[in-house]
Order: C-alpha cells, then structure tokens, then sequence
C-alpha cells in the first residue's frame, strides 16, 4: 500500500478479535470524485495530463465505468481523496481548465473495496495484535502446491487464520501445513512432522528446478526450494565426462542437473522415499544413460561405489540434435562418445547435520590404487564437498577455522582455511542462514594423498554391500 496521509482510508476494516475468517467483515466505502471523460477516445491524454490529480493506488485501475444522469455508461478517472467535486479550490490548473473547456465533469464516486481487495499482509495486518506485528509471518516455503510455515509460538494461536487468508491471497496454493519438530528431529531421513492448517492433505507434489522436473512425497523425504542456488553452485563446477558421487543425493536436485550436463552421476540415498522418487527423476528427465541411482548405507556407498567404479566400463554416445521421430539414433553417427572416468572427480555430502561424520569413510579409500593418480596418469584424487551447519559471525572466519578443525579430526589430517585446489586447504562456502544463529556452510576440498593412501592398522577394506540398484 502507498503510504501518503490518505493511506489509512485504504487500509481494511481492523478486528483484533477476529478468530475465524470473516471475509464479510471487510468491507468498505471511499468516498472519491471521479472525472468523467466527455469525449472516450481523449481518456489516454487526459490520465497522462491529470497525472498529479488522479488516485494511485496499488492494485486499483485509475479508469472506471460510470453512468450519466441519463444513464448511459461512460469513462470516467478516479482522483485523489483531496479532490472534492463542489471545491474547485481542490482542483489542479489543469483540471479547472478541462472542466471549464467542458471536456470533462466532476462527480462524487464511492470506491467499494472488500476482501478480494486488499493482500495478505493488508489482512494480517487488520487480524493480528499490534503487539505482534513487529515482524508478520510472511515467510514460507512453497513447495508444488505445498506452502509450509515454520510459524513462532507467538502466532501459533491465529495459526488456521494465517493459514486460510494465505490459502486465499495465492491461487497456486492448495495446502498449508506448520512445521512441528527440526528436520531430522525424529529419523535420519530429514523429513519432519507436520500439520495440515488449511486446504487439500495432499502431500504429492510436482516440482521445477534447472529445467528439472521431480515428483516426490513432500511428507515423506527431503526438500528445500531455499537451496536452489547451491545445487546450481556445485552443478556449475561439474564437467561433462567427470563422474560425481552423490551420497546424500535425495530426490536428485544435484544429480538430475549434473546428468543433463552429461556428467556421470552415482547417486545414492538411504530413504527408500527418496531412493524411488530419485529413480523416477532420472527416468522422467531422461538422464539414464548418465546417472545410476542407489539405496545404501551413505558411509558403505563412499567405499563400495569407488570400488565398482574402478571394474565398471561406460560409454554414452552423443548425437546432435536428432529427431527420433525422423531418423533413429542408432542410424545417426555421433558427434562424441563420452567414456566414464575409473575414480570419481568430486563427492556430495549433502547432510548437513551429519556429513563430516561420514569423511573417516575417505581413509584408506584408494589404498593400492595408487597407479590410477597422478603422477602415474592424469587423474587426480576427488574433490570433498561436505555441508555442514554452524554458528555465524563477521565475515565467518571464526566458522572457518572451526570448520577446517573438525574436517581435520574427522580425517585425521591437517587442513586449514584456502583454496580447494590446494591439498591441504578448505574452501568454505556460507550457503545460507537457517536460523538467526545457525548458518549452513558448504567445504570444499580435493582430498589429500596421505589421507587417500593411508594404511590404517588391521586396515580391512570394506566390500559392497548388496543394494538397490538401477541404472
């Protein structure tokens, strides 16, 4: 809403006691003038040259129908509240002369405004207890049709209030539920319990990321449309022909993407939820041939999945544009035949709660396969990218320092704040806040060769499990 002095004329009926939406109770009459426009086809110049005079107000054309003392309908521009039809002392210069040119005529006009009107922070605002206005509760996460609050306990009592006027004021809304425990609170699957406060219990959802389509049970595995940004951060560092290891891969946010850029993903996640939804986001995005998706443990798939990578043979071809339609591609020469690396170039260790607690697994990971590595080729060993929460602070370099100590306890190696690129050295990144003093953070590092190649005493090398796997 503008908020010049007349705003409060345009502002909702308020009812502080209001405990159940009454959308009757808001209603009501402004008293305006409004211009009628004598000659229709003149209705463009006078707005632009009555710009000072006419009523600006958001969501509210300033063009409306009336009727003449005749009855017959005609155009006419509302005004401000200031401009009274009886005080030309109200007039600008430019409306006193139109009016005495006889090319418009002024007349009382009452603006009916109701709930349809005005937006949700217009009605919460008229609802809700001045005292607890100081911030409304205007964040949520919309996921499909799905909007999910994490509401404070101050608005918990008007909580199915909140909940339809946000149902009404987003028409792609079909559900609202309010979060009741910290993700992953109860099980190791991220997912949280919930309350349906308003609209459809429909919990399956279909969703759009980086030109991705996904199909999930929004109640029974992991999402967060906040971290868009940070799939596509990491999905950006990836080059077709590189293999990736995704460990915590979920529904695939990482993995489908990385697959359209022909990158070779293994993606695994323990929640059979997730596993099937991610089985069914490489098929529906028709990145098969690049990504193969798991069901196991995350600390065995970090050994097991380097393991059979290195016996594993796969080779994609790649056509230009052919129309299956017109010609198989079969008969179609290709343009590139892409060849999977034996080691993968980079590990996603999405979980942020947890990951660092899986880098013991990358000790020893690549003991007697040493000739596989530079300088026996030219592989060199992977990139580590492990998020992980912790507390904020300028410029983060506290975090940092905290951060690099714990990856050096975990793999029993020194590293410090600085380059990925460089062994020995942490980059980290600040990915977002998750509450006002927890943040999430993303370290990247190529993992060291004495980490890599360290023999541990009564080393045993860990063998694949048996494990769901499509490809």
């Amino acid at each position: 809403m503008n908020e010049s002095p007349e705003s409060a004329m345009f502002r909702p009926p308020i009812n502080r006691a209001m405990r159940a939406l009454d959308r009757s109770f808001f209603k009501k009459s402004v008293p305006l003038s409004a211009a009628r426009i004598l000659d229709n086809k003149q209705i463009s110049k006078y707005r632009t040259e009555l710009g000072h005079d006419l009523l600006r107000l958001d969501r509210m054309p300033a063009v409306r129908s009336v009727r003449d003392s005749d009855g017959q309908e005609a155009k006419a521009l509302l005004l401000r509240p200031e401009v009274k039809p009886d005080d030309a002392s109200t007039w600008s210069p430019k409306l006193s002369d139109l009016v005495k040119a006889s090319q418009v005529s002024l007349s009382p006009y009452n603006l009916e405004l109701d709930y349809d009107y005005w937006n949700y922070h217009d009605i919460m605002s008229a609802i809700l207890p001045e005292a607890e206005q100081d911030e409304l509760p205007t964040g949520f996460s919309i996921v499909g049709h799905v909007a999910h609050l994490n509401l404070r306990d101050q608005y918990l009592p008007y909580k199915h209030l909140i909940a339809t006027v946000l149902l009404d004021k987003n028409p792609t809304i079909r559900t609202v539920i309010n979060k009741t425990d910290e993700v992953g609170e109860q099980n190791e699957y991220r997912t949280f319990s919930y309350e349906l406060l308003a609209g459809d219990p429909d919990m399956n959802v279909e969703i759009h990321e980086e030109n991705c389509r996904f199909r999930f049970d929004y109640s029974k595995v992991y999402w967060n449309s906040r971290l868009n940004t940070e799939h596509r951060r990491l999905v950006e560092k990836f080059q077709p022909g590189e293999a990736v290891c995704d460990v915590m891969a979920g529904v695939g946010p990482f993995a489908v993407p990385a697959g359209k850029k022909n990158v070779f993903v293994w993606a695994n996640d323990l929640n059979p939820d997730s596993f099937a939804s991610l089985d069914d986001a490489v098929r529906r995005n028709k990145v098969h041939r690049f990504v193969k998706v798991f069901n196991e443990d995350g600390r065995t798939f970090i050994r097991s999945s380097a393991e059979r990578l290195l016996k594993t043979d796969t080779h994609v071809k790649i056509h230009k544009g052919v129309s299956r339609l017109k010609q198989p591609a079969s008969t179609v020469k290709p343009i590139a035949t892409l060849t999977s690396p034996k080691t993968f170039n980079h590990y996603i260790l999405n979980l942020p709660a947890s990951a660092i607690t899986f880098l013991p697994s990358f000790i020893g990971l690549y003991v007697g396969r040493e000739e596989f590595f530079t300088p026996h080729t030219d592989a060199k060993l992977p990139f580590i990218h492990v998020h992980c929460f912790s507390t904020k602070s300028d410029g983060n370099k506290e975090e940092e320092i905290k951060i690099c100590k714990e990856v050096s306890e975990q793999i029993g190696y020194e590293m410090k704040p600085g380059s990925m690129e460089t062994e020995g050295e942490v980059q980290v990144w600040d990915v977002r806040d998750v509450a006002p003093m927890k943040r999430m953070f993303c370290a990247s590092f190529r993992l060291p060769g004495e980490v890599a190649f360290r023999v541990a005493e009564n080393e045993s090398r860990i063998q694949p499990l048996p494990s769901k796997e499509r490809t």
